[in-house]
């Protein structure tokens, strides 16, 4: 069953400052190619929300590597995925919060 993706405040940032990174440093094909990834990971989750690992049981919060700096980190609701962070992994981990 396809589940609904729901953008949280912090993903939607991370994914704007993500695209604005990118779009200083290299060109639209990479930025293009960026967001065709996480597409195709966004899907898969959607499909199959239990495909990636749980990297935290006490929030259910799964983490999908998307490329090697950046990670999709959701939790699985009834009928929806909560989209909680696009984290970029060249950051200081402290500042990986959730809520």
């Amino acid at each position: 069953m396809l589940k609904e993706i729901i953008w949280s405040p912090l993903s939607v940032s991370d994914m704007e400052n993500t695209i604005e990174y990118l779009s200083n440093i290299w060109n639209e094909q990479i930025i293009n190619e960026f967001l065709d990834d996480v597409d195709l990971n966004l899907q898969q989750i959607a499909l199959y929300p239990r495909l990636y690992p749980v990297i935290n049981k006490k929030l259910k919060v799964r983490k999908c590597v998307v490329t090697k700096h950046n990670t999709i980190f959701y939790q699985e609701k009834k009928n929806t995925i909560q989209l909680l962070r696009i984290f970029d992994t060249r950051q200081d981990p402290e500042k990986l919060k959730f809520k």
